[in-house]
């Protein structure tokens, strides 16, 4: 992607290490519900992206993070949340990521 270019370029991201540290900011998993039901980050909430469309009345008001897997879909999201005005950070390297650093997961 060319300097300047919209898209990925601009999007705000942070790591999941950083993701440990944060407190206060609510995180949405965007994964398919089976996704979630094996394992997610702890004090996620389930949005899939595959609903979330349909469902932007339930995103908290604020600042907000999305996570999914590997980053992919999240980034997605992210990208379409930023677009209608939300203030979204993506996850990089997702829930595979947050176990890969030893983080624990919830089931």
């Amino acid at each position: 992607m060319s300097a300047g270019a919209p898209g990925k370029a601009d999007m705000k991201s942070i790591s999941v290490h950083e993701l440990r540290d944060r407190v206060d900011v609510p995180l949405i998993d965007v994964r398919e519900v089976d996704e979630f039901a094996a394992g997610h980050v702890p004090g996620a909430v389930n949005i899939p992206m595959s609903v979330i469309g349909g469902r932007l009345g339930e995103l908290p008001d604020g600042a907000l993070d999305v996570i999914c897997a590997g980053g992919g879909r999240s980034g997605r999201v992210a990208e379409a949340l930023e677009a209608r005005g939300y203030d979204v950070t993506n996850v990089d390297g997702g829930t595979n990521g947050w176990v890969a650093a030893g983080y624990p997961v919830e089931a």
